[in-house]
């Protein structure tokens, strides 16, 4: 496959006036079969799983139901049952607070650079329970000490929770040690893979992890479709996030008793075409596979580094190796608020975020109070990035520098 073979896929980058788009840390484009997939299951098998008897019921639950086996697969889950499907990573990684049993006393271990989805359940937990909530800080390049790892997590913690890949920095946490730690001092391990899934192979039976949440929107999904995975024991340890319809086994005026997991977390109608189309798109990843994506990723941010490097004023936070990054370049121009930056890119129909990326601890780390971030994926070019280059060039000059 080429990069033209794959563009020809997606709606978006046939039309004349394609953009330039940089947003994909944000989202992602869907390619035309994600978009087909979802279609079809209204058009065709349109129903509500689990609930009827009828034959159209039944296959609105079997394509409900291959989805998650196929979410599994994808992953590298070895049980199904540990796909409950969600509206997103952010709702996931709260269900995931929910089913922690911490008490005063405790220590709740994140790191400094989370996303706010993956730093407020916590910080909740922590102030409901009397926890304490500890950082683990990073390098000047964002990456974690060993000795913050052994330092940090302690046999006070009962959790520890990070991204797999930060969504400022780009750089991949060492999963495998923190993971290894917390296990040494029986901590729960929560994952936040929103950054990882579309990028780079993601075995959770490897890597072990008790938790592990995603969203599909990041990964040429449809929005409001999300997972967390979870190890069976957890999940039928645990408490239902929310009540209601299909999640229940019986229910009398005085009490209920719930149903097996997964369902026991899927209260109330489903996202069942979310579902479909999630499952697309892991089939879609697959046929690309992943050494392509990393290649390509790896081209276009290399050139961006460089030629970024290139522009007087512009700073690039995270690592100085371009493969580090996962397609991730978050920078500042001097004397140009990230917001002015991003529109005048706007202007040349390029898309780029600008703010503080919903991690603002981190901002507060690194002495900044916002930035933009280019992020690009698999399906952009160098000619994207060329374009890219030559206006963020005449930022400045536009702004009257």
């Amino acid at each position: 496959m080429t990069v033209s073979e794959l563009r020809e896929g997606f709606e978006l980058f046939r039309r004349d006036d394609a953009p330039v788009y940089f947003d994909n840390s944000a989202t992602t484009q869907r390619p035309d079969v994600v978009l087909r997939a979802v279609s079809d299951f209204y058009v065709k098998s349109n129903a509500n799983p689990l609930r009827g008897l009828y034959d159209l019921a039944a296959e609105a639950t079997s394509m409900y139901e291959n989805a998650r086996g196929r979410v599994s697969s994808f992953i590298g889950s070895k049980d199904p049952s540990g796909i409950v499907f969600t509206r997103n990573a952010t709702e996931s990684l709260n269900i995931a607070a929910s089913m922690m049993e911490v008490k005063e006393g405790d220590s709740i271990v994140i790191t400094v650079s989370e996303h706010h989805s993956n730093l407020l359940p916590w910080q909740r937990l922590a102030k409901r329970t009397g926890a304490e909530l500890v950082f683990l800080e990073p390098d000047g390049e964002g990456r974690i000490p060993p000795e913050e790892i052994r330092n940090k997590i302690t046999g006070k913690t009962a959790v520890v929770a990070f991204a797999q890949v930060s969504n400022v920095w780009g750089v991949e946490n060492p999963v495998k040690e923190l993971i290894g730690r917390a296990k040494e001092v029986g901590a729960v391990t929560v994952v936040d893979g929103a950054q990882a899934v579309a990028h780079t192979k993601v075995d959770v039976s490897d890597l072990d992890c008790d938790l592990y949440a995603f969203s599909g929107h990041k990964m040429l999904a449809p929005m409001g479709i999300g997972v967390l995975y979870g190890k069976r024991a957890i999940l039928e340890r645990a408490e239902p996030f929310l009540l209601g319809g299909e999640m229940i086994e019986y229910v009398t005026r005085e009490d209920a008793t719930f149903a097996e997991v997964p369902h026991k977390f899927e209260a109330g109608t489903v996202n069942a075409g979310g579902a479909v189309g999630l499952a697309k798109a892991c089939d879609f990843i697959s046929d690309m596979g992943f050494d392509f994506i990393r290649v390509q990723e790896d081209l276009i941010t290399s050139y961006l580094m460089e030629e970024m490097g290139r522009i007087p004023g512009v700073t690039i936070y995270g690592p100085s190796d371009p493969c580090e990054h996962h397609g991730i370049i978050s920078f500042n121009l001097k004397d140009c608020h990230p917001h002015d930056v991003a529109s005048i890119l706007n202007e040349d129909g390029i898309c780029v975020r600008a703010g503080h990326h919903c991690a603002q601890p981190l901002m507060q780390y690194m002495g900044i109070g916002s930035c933009v971030r280019a992020s690009v994926y698999a399906y952009n070019t160098i000619g994207e990035a060329e374009t890219f280059v030559d206006s963020l060039s005449r930022v400045r000059k536009v702004m009257g520098y």
